[in-house]
């Protein structure tokens, strides 16, 4: 399943208090119109501007928000560290989505472009900013071009009182790092820089910035119009609302799933129709993700809480069911060699570190190479690269030679009889802009 079609199946599933975030998306994918978004959802009751700011800041902290990119952090904090900094803050927004089996994202650029403005506008207000940036990867035509037509019409309305820009980002995995995406929009190529000083503290020309992912903005829309106890009433007291993941692979119907954090595995899968084949592992969070057998992943909660206690997170909310007939081992190998060409090119680590292990794993899928050579090299990749590029891929693939490790030892014996249909997407798409 390509990021395109992924983006057309947006599922909605049963609880009367759900979807959220998806409430506005339609079967044909037209975006809604700033008309039909406000017949929705009301006018943005922050959008008077004003003094407000420390208000709409403790009504976020009280909700409980973690930032969707992956890092969870708790987004009242970050909002209250860019305010404090100073004057003349800038929103920054990053739907890059450099993640391949992702799509949530896209979806929300492309289908609902009001509710990602409206908490861009939110954001704005919260931290005093006069000026957005929502930055869209350069393949995502669709919602590049949603939110330029939205953009459009709010401006002919007069609607906000913030500026906002946007700019396209080259398709990389690591361009959708927040100091890659500053450095981007300063000029400079999109690879992460060494920090500190983080974004918040000095980012787009120099001035404290708020880097926010897309799904996070759009639940700040939502968060202003029906407060924290609206928004806590899904969710666990610990990582409460609702979070969109893409799933993918061995499942009748792949597509985004808007679930509440502690929805167990294997309700989001029967959600989805059940498993289209029998199922091997899941691949949780994404290529910086954890593989885990499928008999752990189906009791455990889809909440960072308790994929912890498989070394797992949810990560870019990107999920992949490996069908029992595919080989783990042969599909990491390609997804290795992928984030090995995508490295920032910066350190010893991603330039040496990744290509080996990288080459290590494909003469290990023909039975030319020892695990304890590829466990050593991973170990001597972590912990060291100038950005999170190595610690991510090493993590991926060390779950791998474990969760797998009947297939390696088939492998190393020259007998492996994994199906070489591939599973695991390693190069984009191409869309026509």
């Amino acid at each position: 399943m390509t990021r395109e079609d992924a983006a057309r199946r947006v599922a909605v599933p049963a609880p009367e208090a759900l979807p959220r975030l998806l409430a506005g998306v339609r079967d044909d994918g037209r975006p809604v119109s700033l008309a039909e978004h406000l017949d929705r959802e009301g006018s943005l009751p922050v959008s008077r501007g004003g003094g407000a700011h420390a208000e709409l800041i403790e009504l976020v902290t009280a909700s409980g928000l973690l930032g969707r990119g992956g890092g969870a952090f708790p987004t009242g904090q970050k909002l209250r560290a860019v305010a404090e900094r100073g004057r003349n803050p800038i929103v920054l927004v990053n739907g890059v989505e450099g993640e391949l089996i992702s799509s949530k994202d896209h979806v929300l650029l492309a289908q609902v472009p009001h509710l990602v403005l409206d908490g861009v506008a939110v954001a704005a207000a919260a931290i005093g900013a006069r000026e957005a940036i929502v930055a869209v990867g350069a393949g995502l035509s669709r919602g590049f071009a949603a939110i330029e037509t939205a953009i459009a019409e709010r401006e002919h309305r007069r609607v906000d009182r913030v500026s906002f820009r946007l700019v396209r980002v080259p398709d990389r995995f690591v361009a959708g790092e927040e100091t890659a995406l500053v450095n981007f929009v300063n000029g400079g190529p999109a690879k992460p820089t060494f920090t500190p000083p983080r974004p918040y503290e000095r980012g787009v020309r120099g001035v404290a910035t708020l880097v926010q992912n897309v799904e996070t903005v759009a639940n700040l829309a939502l968060l202003a119009r029906y407060g924290p106890h609206w928004f806590r009433a899904l969710g666990t007291s610990k990582e409460p609302g609702t979070t969109l993941v893409t799933l993918g692979g061995a499942v009748r119907r792949p597509g985004i799933y808007e679930i509440p954090f502690g929805l167990p595995m294997h309700e989001l899968v029967a959600w989805a129709g059940g498993p289209s084949v029998p199922i091997r592992a899941y691949l949780i969070g994404g290529y910086f993700g954890t593989w885990v057998a499928a008999r752990e992943a189906d009791a455990l909660a889809l909440a960072d809480s308790d994929l912890r206690s498989v070394g797992a997170s949810l990560g870019a909310r990107a999920i992949v069911a490996l069908p029992e007939a595919s080989c783990g081992i042969v599909e990491t190998a390609r997804v290795a060699r992928y984030l090995a060409d995508e490295s920032a090119g910066q350190c010893g680590p991603c330039v040496r570190g990744l290509e080996a292990v990288a080459v290590a794993l494909a003469q290990l899928t023909a039975g030319e190479q020892s695990e304890p050579r590829l466990q050593r090299w991973l170990e001597h990749v972590s912990g060291r690269g100038a950005c999170r590029h190595p610690d991510g891929a090493a993590r991926f693939i060390a779950s791998a030679l474990n969760v797998f490790a009947d297939e390696v030892a088939r492998h190393t014996a020259g007998s492996c009889t994994g199906s070489d249909r591939p599973i695991l997407p390693v190069a984009r798409k191409r869309r026509r802009a």
